[in-house]
């Protein structure tokens, strides 16, 4: 059973695909399907149909391969917002490197091509590791996402369709996730009567939101007004197109100015209300009155999302929240790159690490709501998944006798490495969950009395362990403390209906994410990334944002 409230939370739900597509000559055809496997005979197909044909062009990123999947995923979510907002097919990488076999390697490697990571994608981060942990294993993304139904929301292809359609080979994908500007534009594409290769317009990394500098999905017009926003200013070298006057720094704007620091150029709603009483300036009690003052004093409010102990290293979508910013260090995507008629814009480098949700803030709420929609509605695990957890989630009620389940993920492995797991010591890091499961018990009650005969007992704590924990001693010691884990739910016919995929850790920890997504409650660590997957899956299924604790 899972607590839940209304579906989807605070968001307005709405599946309806908006794709503007126009006819175009079919006559490459029979040149892909014939060059192509029969599943990229299938995209040639729906390019037939028009499920190009309205895009104005490709969107290209530069993706981060040394990254889990988790973080691999938010990347990819900021890749979908920004290919919506400039109307462009965006193109996603044709394989991730899953990260450790649950087996020996050899075994993994029999199904997967097996590659040492460091060579991969050219990085010294593993090399002093023994040979065996420096592995990893190049998976189709497919195995890791719903591409079909992703596609019935916008315009999606990889890096290998990208290169079909140019009649180039798809074994010319960099292995780094970077993108090839010499031999990915070599030949046109199969729809260019003209026959040139695609024209290519480069995003510099550093223009995107240096220091200073607060990227925003579009200017409204209200706002550029406020601002006497000027198309001649901006650094047209730097892709910057329009800018604001030098701002009038009353003393309301300074007050708010003195406060900021570090990477992100922003306050909190709160803490410049806080700012402006401390100063004496009049007004601001009221949301409304606060934000008159602000827009007063070249400031405006935008919106993003919380994220866990002041950090984004969870980036779900399920707590909405307003900040403010300095009128003169916001930047429009549309207004700086919807201009760009290029056949493929590319925006080079990482914009992923300390950056919120989207790698960018809205400055309103429906934007936002839009974003989070694709988070939750459009980007599904495969349905090989879902189902596989569905059955775990039977088997776990049946353990602990039809009541309500709880479960946490516990990451160790290279946590422990690196000195961020919550506790360094087994025991004690088993503690800590186990306490804050225990106060998830008073939290379902404190819900609904009606679920009293439900809770979970402190008779049988039987609760789920999602862990990359793979000591022997370690695992023992689970079992002895009453700790369900994936083997233990996981059947030899789900293992057989389910197909060699579930031999990687990183496919496992997807069925995890959906599974722990319909227990009455979670708890997890704010510094990984797998713990935002499953809050937000859990707002898809409608549950009460109470049943969630990550720390």
């Amino acid at each position: 059973m899972t607590l839940g409230f209304s579906r989807g939370g605070y968001l307005p739900i709405s599946t309806s695909p908006e794709l503007r597509f126009q006819s175009r000559s079919q006559w490459p055809m029979l040149r892909l399907v014939r060059n192509g496997p029969a599943s990229f005979a299938l995209l040639a197909v729906a390019v037939a149909t028009g499920f190009l044909a309205g895009s104005r062009g490709y969107y290209a990123r530069e993706y981060s391969m040394a990254l889990g999947w988790n973080n691999m995923r938010y990347i990819i979510e900021t890749c979908l917002y920004h290919g919506s907002l400039l109307n462009r097919t965006v193109i996603l990488p044709s394989f991730v490197y899953a990260r450790a076999c649950e087996y020996d390697n050899a075994v993994c490697a029999d199904y997967v091509p097996m590659v040492n990571r460091g060579d991969a994608i050219h990085s010294d981060e593993w090399r002093n590791l023994p040979d065996e942990e420096q592995m990893a294993w190049r998976v189709p993304i497919s195995l890791m996402l719903n591409i079909t139904h992703l596609r019935r929301f916008q315009p999606v292809i990889t890096v290998a369709d990208y290169l079909r359609l140019h009649d180039l080979p798809p074994d010319l994908e960099l292995s780094t996730g970077q993108w090839d500007t010499q031999n990915y534009h070599q030949n046109p594409n199969v729809f260019d009567t003209h026959g040139t290769p695609p024209s290519l317009h480069t995003i510099e990394n550093w223009w995107y939101d240096p220091q200073g500098l607060n990227r925003v999905d579009v200017i409204p017009e209200e706002m550029k007004q406020r601002g006497n926003w000027n198309l001649e200013l901006g650094d047209k070298a730097r892709d910057e197109n329009g800018g604001w006057p030098s701002p009038s720094k009353t003393a309301a704007y300074v007050a708010l100015e003195r406060a900021l620091s570090g990477r992100q150029y922003v306050l909190g709603w709160d803490d410049a209300r806080r700012i402006l009483l401390d100063h004496g300036i009049r007004g601001v009690t009221s949301d409304e009155g606060l934000t008159q003052v602000l827009n007063d004093n070249g400031w405006e409010v935008l919106y993003t999302f919380d994220g866990a102990l002041n950090m984004d290293y969870v980036k779900h979508v399920v707590n909405p929240i307003r900040q403010v910013a300095p009128r003169d260090s916001i930047r429009g995507y549309m207004e700086d790159y919807y201009r760009f008629t290029e056949d493929v814009l590319l925006l080079r480098g990482e914009i992923h690490y300390e950056r919120k949700p989207g790698g960018l803030r809205f400055t309103s709420t429906a934007a936002r709501d839009t974003f989070a929609r694709i988070v939750l509605f459009q980007i599904h695990a495969t349905d090989r998944v879902k189902e596989l957890a569905a059955s775990m989630d039977q088997r776990m009620r049946e353990l602990v006798g039809g009541r309500m389940w709880m479960g946490s993920h516990m990451r160790r492995g290279d946590f422990i490495r690196l000195g961020w797991a919550m506790q360094m010591e087994f025991g004690d890091h088993l503690q800590r969950i186990k306490n804050h499961l225990n106060a998830g018990r008073d939290v379902i009650r404190s819900i609904t009395a009606e679920a009293a005969p439900l809770v979970p007992s402190h008779h049988t704590p039987r609760i789920y362990i999602a862990t990359d924990e793979r000591d022997p001693g370690n695992l023992a010691y689970l079992r002895e403390q009453g700790v369900v884990r994936a083997p233990d739910l996981i059947t030899l016919e789900d293992r057989r209906r389910f197909g060699w995929a579930l031999l990687l850790t990183d496919v496992l920890g997807l069925v995890e994410q959906d599974f722990l997504s319909r227990g009455a409650f979670f708890y997890a660590h704010a510094l990984s990334s797998l713990g935002g997957g499953v809050v937000n899956l859990r707002a898809v299924n409608g549950a009460d944002p109470r049943t969630a604790v990550i720390d």
